[in-house]
C-alpha cells in the first residue's frame, strides 16, 4: 500500500490525478490531498506520504519551500512536482531537493503512470533493503553474544588462540592491539567488601542478564562474555600499551558509574575487578588482575595497579623477554624459544658479568621452569632423579659460551618435548579422525559425529583439525567425496544418481554444483573425458 499525496490548488489537477491513481494502481494506495503550501506541511506531518505529487506555485507558501520542511521530518518521501512553471530556477532548486522528475503541465495520462510505477520501484527497492538490513541485524544480534562468548572462552582458558585470533577480531571489529579484562560479580548483598549469597544470585541473574549485559555496552566499548555462575568477564580494547593515573581514574569513575546504574535498575549489588592493559595475546595475565583485584581490593571496584599485588622487577630486567621465553616454550616454538633465551642471556652477561654464580642460579632457576612446562603438558615423565646431574654439570663450567650452550640446549630439549607430545597427540587424533571419515564418508557424517569418536570437544577437533590439515573438516570432506565420485563414475554401469548417494549426497543437483565447482565440470562431462 502506498500513501500517496497531491499538492495543487486546482481542484480539475486533483481530481484528474485521483482518478488517474485509482484507475492503474486501484487498492494499491491511499490518497491525500492539500491545496495550499500550509495545509501540505501539516499533512505530510499526519500523513507521511511515500509520494508527493508537488505544484510549485501555490497559496501561501510555495510548492519548493514546502518540500524543504516536509524533507525535515520525512527524509524518505519521493516528490515529484507537476508545475506550470518551467523557470530554470526552480527546476534547480528541486533537483537539489532530490526531486524524482520535474514535469511541466500539461502532462499526459501515461506519463505519469510511468513515473509512478518508477517511484514504486524504488519504494520497493528501499523496503526490501531496510528489510534485509534489519535481517542482518537480527542475525547478529544473535551471532555476535556467540562470537563474543568464544573470545571470552579463549581467554579464560590460558591457551594459544593467536591462529583465529584475526578471524575474531574482524568479526567483532576490533581494531586495537592491546586491552584489558574485567570482571563483574554479582551478590545479593554487600558485606565488609564480600557478596554474599553468590549460587542463589546466579539463578535470579540469568532473567535480569540481558539488562546487565545492556548496561556494560552503553557503558563501554567491549567484548562480553556470557554469565558463569555469579560473573561476567568483559574484554575492553585499548589504544595504548599502558593507562596513565588519568586514564585509569577515568575508567574506574565509568566502572563506577556502570555499578550505579544497574543497582538503581535492578536490586542485586555488584563489585568490578579490572586488570591492567596487555597485548591481545596476554589478556589471560590481564584476567588474572582482575581477578585477584577482585579478592584483594578494596571497595566495590578495585583496579589491579592500584593494589600491591605481583612481583616488582628492577627497571630494566626483560621482564618482556622472559615472558616470550615461556610463551613460546609453551606453544611449542622451538626457533622462538632459542632466540628469546638467548636475548636474556646477552642481558645477563651485558649487565652482570662479574656475577657467575648468579647468573648460573639464574639459568637453573629457567631451565626449572622450562622442564615444568613440559611435564605439566605431558611432554616429559617425572622422576625423582631426573636432575642429580644439574648442580655438578653447572659448577664445572667455567667459561659463559659453554654455560649458554647448555642453557639453550636444556631449554630446546624441554621445547622439543612438548613438541614431540603434541604432534603425537595430534597425528594420532588426525589418523583416527581421517580413517573413520574414511570409513564413513558416503554417511550424512558431521563434524560432531568426527568429533565424538576421537573424544574431543567439536570446538577445540576444529581448531586441531583445520590447524594440521590446512583445511576446514567440511573443505577434507568434500575433496573425499569427490575422488571417491570421480573413480566410480569411470564405471559405465553406475548411475550418476547412484553415485550421488554412494558419495553421502542426497540431492543429484547439489552433488553436480559441488563436482564442478570442485572438478571444473559436470558429473557428466567428466564421465565423457575419461571414456
Amino acid at each position: 500500500m502506498y500513501k500517496i499525496m497531491l499538492a495543487d490548488d486546482e481542484g480539475i489537477v486533483i481530481d484528474s490525478l485521483k482518478f488517474i491513481i485509482q484507475k492503474n494502481f486501484k487498492n494499491d494506495c491511499v490518497i491525500e490531498y492539500a491545496t495550499t503550501g500550509r495545509s501540505v506541511i501539516e499533512l505530510a506531518e499526519k500523513f507521511k506520504p511515500d509520494i508527493a505529487i508537488m505544484d510549485i506555485q501555490m497559496p501561501g507558501i510555495n510548492g519548493i519551500d514546502a518540500m524543504k520542511e516536509i524533507r525535515k521530518t520525512n527524509s524518505t518521501v519521493i516528490f515529484i512536482v507537476m508545475t506550470a512553471y518551467d523557470k530554470f530556477n526552480y527546476a534547480k532548486e528541486a533537483i537539489n531537493l532530490g526531486v524524482l522528475e520535474y514535469l511541466t503541465k500539461p502532462v499526459n495520462h501515461s506519463v505519469i503512470v510511468d513515473i509512478l510505477k518508477k517511484a514504486m520501484d524504488i519504494i520497493k527497492q528501499e523496503q526490501k533493503k531496510r528489510s534485509n538490513d534489519l535481517m542482518i541485524r537480527e542475525k547478529l544480534e544473535i551471532v555476535v553474544p556467540i562470537i563474543e562468548s568464544d573470545f571470552i572462552y579463549e581467554v579464560l582458558s590460558g591457551e594459544d588462540y593467536s591462529i583465529g585470533a584475526e578471524n575474531i577480531k574482524n568479526l567483532l571489529g576490533i581494531k586495537e592491539e592491546y586491552g584489558m579484562m574485567m570482571i563483574l560479580e554479582l551478590g545479593d548483598s554487600y558485606v565488609e567488601g564480600t557478596l554474599t549469597n553468590p549460587l542463589g544470585i546466579s539463578v535470579k541473574a540469568q532473567a535480569i542478564h540481558p539488562v546487565i549485559r545492556e548496561c556494560f555496552k552503553e557503558e563501554f566499548n567491549c567484548v562480553l562474555g556470557p554469565l558463569m555462575v555469579n560473573k561476567m568477564v568483559a574484554f575492553l580494547p585499548s589504544g595504548k600499551s599502558q593507562l596513565d593515573y588519568d586514564d585509569r581514574t577515568s575508567l574506574i569513575e565509568r566502572a563506577r558509574m556502570l555499578i550505579r546504574e544497574l543497582v538503581k535498575r535492578l536490586d542485586i549489588q555488584f563489585r568490578i575487578g579490572i586488570g591492567s592493559v596487555t597485548t591481545l595475546d596476554k589478556l589471560h595475565s590481564s584476567y588474572q588482575e582482575a581477578t585477584n583485584a577482585m579478592r584483594n581490593g578494596k571497595g566495590r571496584v578495585a583496579h589491579a595497579k592500584d593494589l600491591p599485588l605481583g612481583c616488582e622487577y628492577e627497571g630494566d630486567y626483560p621482564i618482556e623477554v622472559e615472558t616470550n621465553l615461556f610463551s613460546m616454550i609453551e606453544k611449542g616454538n622451538l626457533e622462538g624459544a632459542k632466540t628469546e633465551a638467548n636475548l636474556f642471556y646477552d642481558w645477563m652477561l651485558k649487565h652482570y658479568p662479574e656475577y657467575e654464580m648468579d647468573i648460573k642460579l639464574k639459568v637453573l632457576e629457567f631451565i626449572l621452569f622450562a622442564e615444568q612446562k613440559a611435564f605439566l603438558n605431558g611432554g616429559m615423565t617425572y622422576h625423582f632423579r631426573y636432575r642429580k646431574d644439574y648442580l655438578p654439570t653447572l659448577l664445572q663450567i667455567d667459561n659463559y659460551e659453554q654455560l649458554r650452550k647448555w642453557f639453550i640446549d636444556k631449554v630446546s630439549e624441554a621445547c622439543l618435548n612438548i613438541i614431540t607430545k603434541k604432534n603425537e597427540q595430534a597425528n594420532g587424533v588426525l589418523a583416527k579422525a581421517k580413517s573413520f571419515i574414511e570409513e564413513n564418508f558416503h554417511k550424512d557424517l558431521s563434524l560432531e559425529d568426527v568429533s565424538r569418536t576421537v573424544d574431543i570437544s567439536p570446538y577445540y577437533f576444529s581448531k586441531l583439525f583445520k590447524e594440521e590439515t590446512g583445511e576446514n573438516f567440511i573443505e577434507y570432506l568434500t575433496k573425499i567425496r569427490i575422488e571417491k565420485a570421480k573413480k566410480l563414475l569411470q564405471n559405465r554401469d553406475l548411475s550418476i544418481k547412484n553415485i550421488c548417494l554412494d558419495t553421502g549426497y542426497s540431492d543429484p543437483n547439489y552433488f553436480s554444483r559441488i563436482f564442478k565447482k570442485q572438478v571444473g565440470m559436470t558429473p557428466t562431462e567428466y564421465r565423457e573425458r575419461v571414456e
